[in-house]
């Protein structure tokens, strides 16, 4: 069957696919360190150690000062420090990306189940999804230590499938990073990119997905021409 062939259901990445979230990133990261005495971090490097999770992120962050051996002995406290101000501002310095609303409007629309899957912790998603309005699109959110293993692992991507009892075929990925396309092809999901993301600062182009689409709406609009080709051939 060719993709995008029958798409029931859409599983939309949340930092740097929604959201623009690094800013928040930015607060409480310094302010972590800050903590230990360390220069602030500018909003560049920070975006590019997105994507991989809190554990992976905080390693990053302290690597740029310390000798791995002094990364694992200041991890807990640096780790405990960065959630206690992340939650703290949790959403207060992320904005949407153009389109979000419309684009999970018009998904909606054409009788697709969402679901958010993103490497962010739960504790954190939930009321950033919440703040942001954006909670009542989602049948089921997933974060990063919510399941066993994280993108891009495809184990989030076929439990949502399993959760919708649809093939992975019928279930389209949409996100800002390799992270969301391996998780993809390992799960068997069509997966189409937006451009804006973080991406750990590498070109969206490198990203092995089946489309780049310019927001969400885009790619609403993408799936519907998909669904209205494949209705016209079949005359």
């Amino acid at each position: 069957m060719p993709k995008f062939q029958d798409i029931q259901a859409a599983i939309i990445d949340l930092d740097g696919t929604m959201l623009d979230t690094a800013p928040d990133f930015l607060v409480a990261i310094n302010r972590m360190r800050a903590e230990f005495s360390l220069q602030p971090l500018d909003i560049v490097t920070i975006t590019n150690f997105v994507g991989k999770g809190s554990e992976n992120l905080i390693h990053r962050v302290l690597s740029t000062d310390f000798e791995p051996a002094q990364v694992e002995q200041h991890f807990e406290q640096a780790m405990a420090s960065y959630q206690k101000h992340y939650l703290a501002i949790n959403g207060d310095n992320s904005t949407l990306y153009p389109d979000v609303i419309e684009g999970l409007q018009a998904l909606k629309a054409q009788g697709l189940r969402l679901a958010c899957v993103t490497n962010k912790p739960i504790a954190f998603t939930t009321p950033l999804l919440a703040k942001k309005g954006l909670s009542v699109f989602f049948e089921i959110v997933y974060g990063g230590d919510s399941l066993a293993r994280k993108k891009p692992d495809p184990l989030p991507l076929l439990q949502v499938c399993l959760d919708f009892h649809l093939a992975p075929a019928q279930v389209v990925a949409i996100g800002d990073s390799s992270n969301d396309a391996k998780a993809a092809r390992a799960a068997g999901c069509p997966v189409l990119t937006v451009p804006y993301g973080y991406n750990h600062g590498e070109a969206v182009q490198t990203i092995e997905s089946d489309g780049i689409v310019e927001t969400l709406l885009a790619a609403a609009h993408f799936l519907v021409s998909k669904k209205t080709l494949t209705n016209s051939s079949s005359f």
